[in-house]
């Protein structure tokens, strides 16, 4: 890992020196802006804020980077305890978990760019939703279920929209500069990390650069256990560095146009000493492993709002990008031989050498490019109100996979071995070659809805619907050739076509309430992992692909209230969505014949599934400077015809926030609940309930002594403070045994600082 670090060091240069100058511009700073006695973002007031996203769904809660920064959110993890009791995050997989469903069924964007979840067939690299920075997000955005006229495949579990930071985010009105510094330390992987971004404006032209670095370690947890092999439950030691580096451009025209230019670098490499995998089989201190998640976004923006609203449209944004993804995860360990291994040449069997070099990097990239779009119009159409919204998305894919790696594996064909002679791990491992074909993929989308206002707008019906249609086109390369499990007449395109209605029925009983009820279908095309992979070898087993899966659907329904006053606000949702041709992991064949040792497993669609639950939150501002907020989810789901229960189900949790603030400091304390997840199905983890406390504080002064301050934040939080061992349900692997649990088990009591200056 260290060597792709120096490959790419240089992309990173930049980083330094950003965060150097936001600290040194202090000076000019102080003389550049008026009295601010606040460190939040104001949001964009020059143009839309919606830039490159589609209108706003009911179903959409937004964050702002106020709230964000206030809660101390730093990942996903974060998010989902302090924010959001319907929001996980599977730490597994990396992948964002919202109402039972993850991986490639929750989408994630980042300014309206798709973030790819990725994995390859060894299930070795895997994540990607979560390339990016919290600290240069300027919201999130969180839309859970298909909203199925809007986004599209991949949908079926919700929507995770990022925004990042615009020029106009830092830059107030009636001035030419802003800029940001933060610094930051977390106790629960000892890593401390700094941030800066400075903006500057010259006319109607805008420039933004933003850069973070960190550096940590393994993230804590509660087990005990040190030392080397399986019952290890102490984390695996480790270290990692962190880098970003956002620039955007923004050209500003006459009659409300404005261009924009974009370029988001993001790379996380973290390497591990692998003593819990540590077993007989390699040499204790001998194994290491690393993972690496590199993403590079580039791409121009159009956004357009109408100045007086007689244009063909009111608003429309316009994004082309080029973006690639690539996973990395390596082995560098010395391995043990099994001492019945083969000698070759005829000497028969033998004792074999006592270790050898085995490394491995396992890859999978894929490289996008394309152009999304929206736009919405007003009409009055016979006496009634329209608000039509409509746009789409084409792009390209190229997916690329690979392991690479050297090994002591005597060069012999296996299957002429007989069993139980000659290491089983040279049986199984093969590298240098692909386990899957290159795919070259094109998708396109385009939706349309319209608000139809009726009995003097306090009934809207939304009609909607969504036309996606997809192709995946599998390449032979020499490196898939060179597979043990390579087979041409598995090279079959796979494309398909979905249409999916919307129909929403909203009543604005009061001022402050609405009541709604909604149908959405959902579809979300199989993934080229699921289509294509082939990995294995005869004589040990096969994951396999299966080329002729068919889309999921989803057919969702949801009835809910929202209620907005001026001392509190309340949110309800009941949801029952059933889904269709479900894929799943399938066993095809036991163990037995060409592969004895696990058989053959792939891909099936499963005719049904159900997922229903229940969701609330509010917040109530009960007296001056004092506030409360809640959050609660409840999500049920099996499969319809077996009764099986869904392991990526989370269990009932709730967050209970009470927050104390005046203009110069506050505090926060908050109560994050979980009941025990005892309905799982096979080798799923019944993770016992828990209740943890986090508790922060801030403070904000203008003045320390006779020092001009203003613009200092100072930030600490103590999180779980009763030191609770617990476990996070959706993050713990099927199969875990209670001896092993405590390895993936939560970090116990915790503390993060941060100080921040806006200038």
């Amino acid at each position: 890992m260290g060597s792709r670090f120096l490959r790419h060091q240089h992309l990173w240069a930049g980083t330094a020196m950003v965060m150097a100058l936001g600290i040194t511009s202090t000076a000019y700073a102080q003389e550049a802006t008026t009295d601010d006695q606040s460190t939040e973002l104001k949001p964009i007031v020059l143009t839309t804020e919606k830039g490159g996203r589609v209108a706003d769904s009911p179903q959409t809660q937004t964050t702002e980077r106020a709230k964000i920064q206030e809660r101390m959110v730093t990942d996903f993890k974060d998010f989902a305890r302090r924010i959001d009791a319907g929001v996980n995050f599977n730490s597994n997989t990396k992948s964002v978990n919202i109402r039972g469903l993850q991986d490639q069924r929750v989408l994630t964007t980042i300014d309206g760019i798709r973030l790819p979840w990725l994995t390859d067939p060894r299930d070795s690299a895997q994540g990607g939703v979560n390339s990016f920075d919290f600290d240069s997000l300027s919201s999130v955005d969180i839309t859970k279920g298909a909203d199925s006229s809007r986004y599209g495949s991949g949908t079926l579990g919700g929507v995770v929209e990022l925004r990042t930071l615009n020029p106009e985010d830092l830059i107030e009105e009636g001035k030419n500069f802003g800029a940001l510094t933060k610094t930051t330390y977390d106790s629960a992987d000892q890593s401390a990390g700094g941030n800066a971004a400075i903006a500057g404006r010259f006319n109607d032209s805008w420039l933004l650069v933003q850069g973070g670095y960190k550096k940590g370690h393994e993230t804590e947890n509660q087990g005990h256990i040190g030392g080397y092999g399986t019952t290890r439950t102490e984390a695996n030691p480790a270290d990692f560095v962190q880098k970003n580096l956002l620039v955007k451009f923004h050209q500003y025209l006459e009659g409300g146009h404005r261009f924009g230019l974009t370029a988001d670098l993001f790379n996380r490499d973290e390497d591990f000493d692998n003593m819990r995998g540590t077993t007989s089989s390699y040499e204790q201190g001998g194994f290491k492993s690393g993972e690496e998640v590199d993403r590079k976004r580039f791409s121009g923006s159009y956004d357009f709002i109408s100045p007086d609203g007689t244009d063909i449209v009111d608003q429309a944004s316009v994004n082309i990008y080029w973006q690639k993804e690539k996973l990395n995860n390596t082995t560098d360990a010395i391995r043990l031989i099994d001492p019945r291994a083969f000698a070759p040449g005829g000497a028969g069997w033998h004792y074999g050498p006592p270790y050898g070099v085995y490394k491995r990097d396992n890859m999978i990239e894929q490289t996008s490019y394309g152009i999304t779009g929206n736009a919405e119009k007003e009409l009055e159409i016979g006496g009634v109100a329209h608000e039509f919204r409509f746009g789409g998305e084409l792009y390209w894919q190229k997916t690329h996979q690979y392991s690479s790696g050297v090994d002591n594996c005597p060069d012999v064909d296996w299957t002429t071995v007989p069993q139980p002679y000659g290491p089983q791990s040279c049986r199984l491992l093969h590298s240098n070659a692909s386990d899957m074909p290159d795919v070259d993929s094109v998708v396109f989308g385009a939706f349309v809805e319209d608000d139809i206002k009726l009995m003097d707008n306090r009934l809207t019906i939304t009609p909607g619907v969504r036309f996606d249609w997809y192709s995946h086109d599998p390449k032979s390369t020499a490196a898939f050739e060179r597979s043990p499990n390579y087979d041409p007449s598995y090279l079959n395109s796979n494309d398909d076509f979905g249409i999916s209605p919307k129909l929403r029925f909203a009543w604005q009983a009061t001022p402050e309430l609405e009541l709604f009820a909604q149908y959405a279908r959902g579809f979300r095309a199989p993934t080229v992992t699921e289509l294509y992979q082939n990995y294995g070898a005869p004589g040990s087993y096969a994951r396999i692909g299966n080329p002729d899966l068919e889309t999921e659907t989803s057919n969702g329904f949801e009835i809910g209230a929202k209620y907005a006053g001026t001392d509190y606000s309340v949110s309800a949702t009941v949801f029952n969505n059933y889904y269709r041709n479900f894929i799943d992991t399938v066993t095809i064949a036991p163990p037995g014949g060409e592969y004895p040792i696990g058989g053959i497993t792939g891909y099936d669609n499963i005719n049904k599934v159900r997922i229903y639950g229940i969701e609330l939150a509010g917040e109530w501002r009960f007296h001056p400077h004092w506030r409360t907020w809640g959050s609660f989810a409840w999500t049920n789901g099996r499969d319809s015809e077996t009764g099986a229960y869904l392991n990526s189900v989370a269990p009932l949790r709730a967050i209970v926030g009470l927050g104390y603030a005046q203009e110069t400091w506050g505090t926060d304390v908050s109560l994050t609940m979980a009941a025990d997840r005892d309905k799982v199905s096979g080798s799923g983890f019944e993770a016992p309930g828990y209740g943890i406390v986090d508790l922060s504080a801030w403070w904000a002064p203008e003045q320390i002594g006779e020092v001009d301050v203003k613009g200092l934040k100072v930030q600490a939080g103590v999180f779980n403070v009763f030191d609770k061992k617990y476990w996070d349900a959706v993050s713990v692997p099927d199969g875990t045994t209670i001896a092993s649990r405590d390895y993936y088990s939560e970090p116990g009591r915790t503390f993060k600082v941060s100080i921040s200056k806006k200038f």
